[in-house]
């Protein structure tokens, strides 16, 4: 096996071999001359479109298991998995293989340690190689600056995810927050490096997402790929995370006074969650074609309710009932999971289809019969609540209050503005996010940036069984950290200790 740092550093492009354009169009596509991918802005755009492809392919590089492995996308489902919110009735794939059950997180050689930091080192060590080549390519400078801005928020994206999931919790009361993070590999040179704290990586997260907003670059293809409004969008998020509520405020507000992405309509809501070029209020998203399809191995295979494969056909994705009864009968949201699922109330494509109380239909295949449709990872949904969020806890609930009735009366047309204050304001506005975040990934991160505990035991209808009875983990434990894989320990001499 590879070792794991050098994945950000010599064999970082191998991962760009599967790209259907090739640099050269001479060599072949799983060989990459490295002193030829960079002479030009449009081979480097070809690496960078690389990048993209790679956040949606099935992992290749693990043993077994590899089909709940799509990605990012798989990695965003993990951290559902591993919540409270989304389950299933019986023990398959991402409950008792090492998700949902939190074994495989917390032992240092399973493939799910090893699958998520290889598949974020691995973006990060490509961007490296073009934020480091760009500038002496040849090509316009308005090209150098919008392929740079874009490798700087695919770093920053990446190690916002190491960082949460490998250190422990960003404090804002500790300063600095001095704990062991990850390596800080900021240079496509860079190899073997020790731990940074905590602290620091977030600098340099905060850094280069301000960098790209300074450099301001709006255009782009598709909503693959990452501009100026993703880059704003993940500042907030990344602000709110450090309990940086001002910073918080002032890019959501930023991102939400451009109106670029405005709420979706009710319509769109129940289609799908499928097509980013029909979502208005889709920033950013993984976007596979037709050719890049993968039966078994995509982020749609594992959660759209008809998708045509053993995972969904036998294992139908559930909401907790407790958080279902909290979503008012005339919110558009209602209709997202059955209670009570029949053959006249949710028709599925197949008699082998299973029905199950409380099945969601929030996510379903773009197209009949296939499994793709595009991965979520931006939307103008999660910045209201992040400012609605940080001005609560500011203090300001006159203003949370505007912003969150802002978004909820779009998805609930009889809807009243909010008149709760303080923590019961706070929890209210959590209940709106988990119920409009299910399924794209927040719910583990947003239990350990809160320091709240999981308690699985407070949900009716959360099988035990699935997760091998794993069912409360405290607000603080060591299991809230991923384990350095064993291959980084055994690797890189300068990583310092594992996490306990």
């Amino acid at each position: 096996m590879n070792k794991i740092y050098l994945s950000a550093g010599l064999i970082a492009l191998l991962a760009l071999g599967s790209c259907k354009k090739d640099y050269l169009n001479t060599a072949p596509t799983n060989k990459v001359d490295m002193s030829k991918v960079f002479t030009t802005t449009e081979n480097a755009n070809t690496a960078l479109s690389g990048i993209y492809r790679y956040m949606f392919e099935r992992t290749t590089e693990v043993a077994s298991n590899q089909q709940n492995k799509p990605g990012v996308g798989g990695i965003l489902l993990d951290m559902d998995f591993m919540g409270e919110d989304l389950g299933i009735a019986a023990a398959t794939w991402f409950t008792s293989t090492g998700e949902g059950n939190w074994v495989g997180h917390r032992t240092d050689n399973n493939n799910v340690t090893f699958y998520v930091y290889r598949t974020f080192y691995k973006i990060i060590g490509n961007a490296n190689f073009i934020i480091d080549n760009i500038d002496k390519a040849e090509g316009t400078d308005a090209e150098k600056i919008r392929i740079k801005s874009e490798a700087l928020t695919l770093r920053a994206y990446a190690y916002s995810y190491l960082v949460q999931l490998y250190g422990k919790r960003y404090d804002a009361a500790i300063k600095p927050n001095s704990q062991p993070g990850i390596p800080l590999l900021l240079k496509s040179s860079d190899t073997a490096m020790p731990r940074e704290t905590v602290e620091n990586v977030y600098a340099a997260i905060v850094k280069d997402l301000e960098d790209v907003i300074q450099l301001n670059v709006g255009t782009r293809s598709n909503k693959s790929q990452a501009n100026v409004d993703v880059a704003i969008g993940l500042r907030a998020r990344v602000a709110l995370t450090m309990q940086d509520y001002p910073n918080a405020i002032k890019y959501a507000n930023m991102f939400i006074s451009g109106g670029k992405y405005p709420l979706m309509d009710q319509a769109t809501y129940q289609k799908g969650f499928n097509d980013a070029t029909l979502i208005s209020e889709e920033v950013w998203a993984s976007m596979p074609t037709a050719d890049q399809g993968d039966t078994f191995g995509s982020y749609f295979a594992q959660i759209a309710y008809d998708a045509n494969t053993s995972f969904m056909r036998a294992n139908p994705k559930r909401i907790n009932s407790a958080l279902y009864d909290k979503i008012s009968a005339t919110d558009v949201r209602k209709k997202m999971w059955e209670p009570a699922p029949t053959a006249g109330n949710f028709p599925l494509p197949a008699s082998t289809f299973v029905r199950q109380p409380y099945m969601s239909r929030k996510f379903a295949v773009k197209t009949a019969g296939g499994t793709l449709g595009d991965v979520p990872l931006l939307r103008a949904s999660e910045i209201y609540l992040i400012l609605a969020e940080a001005y609560a806890k500011s203090g300001q609930d006159g203003l949370a209050q505007n912003v969150l009735f802002d978004f909820v009366k779009v998805r609930d047309l009889s809807a009243s503005k909010s008149t709760k204050t303080g923590q019961q304001l706070i929890e209210e506005i959590l209940i709106h996010r988990r119920v409009e975040l299910w399924g794209e990934g927040f719910r583990f991160l947003d239990l350990k940036r809160l320091n709240l505990p999981l308690d699985r035991t407070a949900v009716p209808n959360y099988v035990s069984a699935s997760v091998n009875n794993w069912m409360k983990v405290d607000a603080g434990d060591d299991s809230w950290q991923y384990l350095i894989p064993r291959t980084e320990m055994e690797s890189n001499p300068n990583i310092g200790e594992q996490n306990k």
